[in-house]
């Protein structure tokens, strides 16, 4: 029985890569492409590789469990599980030369590898979404917020934008991550490859090239754990990114607010006790499983820090943050492409709350118009900061304040403060903005305008 919430309520597709099975499968494809680079070197009698790899193939997850309980070395046992599997000349070649951890981070390596595709492909998925609903509401103007409080007019369009520019970044980070984390080794029990002879060196070529990753150019026992610390790292980085958009539509779902929701199904339930209650759980779970990854990174950040040539320290904890973080980071994204996918929006709600101050919002740019008229930046500030006081305490529109001040009276004309409160008419460049990430990013994932153009073509 599963004890683990990422076994079961979180499981992915990711489960399958870090499962015991797949570590196994991993080890043994690092333990074949030695003994094909041994045999490539004239160490061992022909035939002993394609031995290996066959028997390999027979090698059973039970098998290696039950040595292990005997031997309480987990990679020993599968050294012996396979030596059992081969027949007796081959046998005597397994796992010549190396040291456990020449197998595990090699096998280290290919997993991560994989995984990180997965996390590539979620990365693309959101990103898609994102620009989707930047797409539609381009032109959607809304009240901005700072400090939690109403700001000036921005757009929805421009939101999405921004987010998904921090999408972008991490694609591109999963670039530089795979590129460093895509090494293994053969440098044996404290890293001067001993153990290989002289021709170590293209022994250690040989297993990468087979295996389809770099060599590491210099070793302790392990592969450097800054390697790990920055994919671990880069997981954080992306959790916390979908909690910050999750976050925000928590924020803008709450009852008084209620500009946007997350998606609710006709049958779904709030609450047990309130009938009522749309509660945007679907968020609320994005931001608590990222905590959960982003305290692993710290743990790793721990690991790099190995006693000599390495003690045991990283081992037992990366069990834990390895899979749980990969696992967790994909299910995040799934989850918040899934949210941003399915927001329902209330157009009425984002006009209320943009009127929801009477005008007060619109103060920057009466100031900037008072200064295009001629009167002092400074001293335009203190007129508005008076006039909007004056405007709350009186519960007053601050256009009808504006409107009686012989001061602003002598330099605009009624029409022109009138025009000036349109908060459509004060979103900059907002639109311009999200046109400007659309064509920079859509094309490379192939959507949205650009995609439409190649189907055409086709057609």
């Amino acid at each position: 029985m599963s004890v683990s919430a990422i076994d079961t309520r979180y499981a992915g597709p990711l489960n399958a890569v870090f499962d015991e099975e797949n570590k196994l499968k991993s080890w043994l494809e690092v333990e074949t492409a030695l003994a094909y680079a041994h045999e490539a070197l004239g160490h061992v009698p022909k035939d002993t590789a394609i031995d290996i790899s066959i028997a390999a193939d027979s090698v059973k997850l039970e098998r290696v469990k039950e040595i292990e309980k005997e031997i309480d070395h987990d990679l020993m046992a599968m050294v012996r599980a396979l030596t059992e599997q081969c027949p007796p000349g081959a046998g005597a070649y397994v796992h010549l030369g190396a040291t456990s951890y020449d197998i595990e981070d090699t096998a280290t390596a290919l997993v991560f590898r994989k995984a990180l595709a997965q996390i590539s492909t979620g990365l693309s998925s959101l990103l898609s979404a994102l620009l989707s609903q930047a797409r539609k509401h381009r032109d959607t103007v809304c009240i901005g917020r700072t400090h939690g409080q109403h700001a000036v007019p921005l757009t929805y369009g421009l939101k999405f934008s921004v987010w998904a520019c921090e999408v972008e970044r991490h694609r591109e980070r999963i670039g530089h991550a795979r590129k460093h984390i895509s090494v293994g080794k053969m440098s044996g029990a404290v890293g001067t490859m001993a153990t290989f002879g002289d021709d170590a060196f293209e022994l250690q070529d040989l297993v990468m090239k087979r295996l389809g990753l770099s060599a590491a150019p210099a070793t302790t026992q392990i592969i450097q754990r800054d390697r790990h610390a920055e994919v671990i790292s880069l997981l954080a980085l992306i959790a916390c990114t979908c909690e910050k958009i999750a976050k925000e539509v928590r924020n803008l779902q709450r009852t008084e607010i209620m500009e946007l929701a997350e998606p609710f199904g006709m049958k779904q339930v709030g609450s047990s006790t309130m009938p009522h209650k749309r509660n945007p759980h679907k968020s609320e779970r994005v931001c608590s499983l990222a905590r959960v990854v982003r305290a692993n990174a710290a743990t790793a950040l721990e690991n790099i820090a190995l006693e000599h040539e390495r003690d045991l320290t990283n081992s037992a904890n990366e069990r834990i943050i390895f899979p749980e973080s990969f696992i967790l980071t994909d299910y995040i994204l799934t989850q918040t492409k899934s949210i941003v996918s399915g927001l329902e929006f209330f157009p009425e709600n984002i006009a209320r709350d943009l009127e929801m101050t009477h005008g007060l919002v619109m103060a920057e740019r009466i100031m900037l118009l008072l200064a295009g008229k001629g009167m002092g930046r400074q001293e335009a500030h203190e007129l508005l900061r008076e006039s909007s006081r004056e405007a709350v305490a009186k519960k007053k529109n601050l256009k009808d304040v504006l409107l009686a001040d012989a001061r602003i009276g002598r330099l605009v004309k009624p029409g022109e403060l009138e025009a000036a409160f349109r908060a459509e008419t004060y979103i900059g460049k907002a639109p311009e903005i999200v046109d400007r990430v659309l064509k920079r990013l859509e094309e490379p994932l192939d959507i949205g305008r650009a995609g439409k153009k190649r189907s055409a073509k086709k057609r």
